[in-house]
């Protein structure tokens, strides 16, 4: 084993794990990728990613840095009964919604550093905002290494275990409603006579640099006033959503999801 580099195991190889795995810097971190039975998947990994994989991870558990759990929150249970009694001081990190460092904390030996980091599906392309939070016990190099791990696949915010839950709606949810709007936007667009893929192309840049004007920390607000001559054709659609209370409408979309979680977990 390399005495440099970190060493990672992935319990899992699905789709969370695949995106970490490919924007892991290799010259940091050394991976071993391992799940529960599905060779299938573990030679592909091994194939595209070009990392070793294991059908025997339990052994190799105690060899580790960072043991990072990338399977349903579900299967958590068996596992972490399973690692229980080879864990001595390892990083363990959960990417499973609602499994947070106080539940990790409660199933492993005391004094187990543990981490719940939560990317969104953007993270395939290293644009994932990403949320973590902290155990009471990783020390300032661990959060270095969990930074160094997730830096990869887009950017990242340290917030609190309750800030997880509560976020989560929307660094991991609300996407899928900017999808909706695109998918709206789409239909209408077509409408006008141009192709599939300029419809697409139009949509997406739009919204991309949209984005991008946010970014700049400009208020959302101002933005759309920046748009939105006073009396003009933006002004009239603005007027829509603002009298059918578009603000309420994503509260409750959000408080949906939260709900939801909540009796997930």
């Amino acid at each position: 084993m390399s005495k440099n580099k970190k060493h990672v195991l992935f319990i899992g190889a699905g789709r969370m794990a695949q995106a970490l795995i490919e924007g892991i810097n290799k010259n940091e971190f050394v991976i071993l990728v391992g799940n529960n039975g599905n060779e299938q998947r573990l030679n592909e990994v091994r194939v595209t990613y070009d990392v070793e994989t294991t059908n025997h991870w339990k052994l190799e558990v105690s060899k580790m840095n960072i043991i990072i759990l990338a399977m349903p929150p579900e299967s958590h249970d068996t596992i972490l009964a399973e690692i229980a009694d080879r864990i001595d001081g390892q990083l363990v990190i959960t990417v499973a919604a609602g499994i947070g460092p106080t539940y990790l904390e409660s199933k492993l030996p005391k004094g187990t550093p543990v981490a719940w980091v939560m990317p969104n599906t953007a993270a395939k392309l290293g644009k994932s905002m990403t949320l973590y939070a902290l155990g009471q016990n990783v020390s300032g190099e661990q959060q270095k290494w969990i930074e160094a791990l997730i830096c990869a696949i887009g950017e990242y915010e340290k917030v609190t275990e309750q800030q997880i839950h509560e976020l989560t709606a929307v660094t991991g949810s609300a996407p899928a409603f900017i999808y909706r709007v695109a998918e709206a936007l789409e239909k209408i667009t077509l409408e006008s006579g141009v192709s599939k893929e300029q419809a697409r192309k139009l949509v997406a840049n739009m919204i991309a640099g949209s984005a991008e004007m946010l970014k700049t920390n400009a208020d959302p607000a101002e933005l759309a006033d920046e748009v939105a001559t006073p009396g003009g054709s933006t002004a009239a659609g603005l007027e829509v959503l603002d009298t059918n209370d578009l603000n309420h409408l994503m509260i409750d979309a959000i408080e949906a999801c939260r709900q939801k979680a909540m009796v997930q977990e």
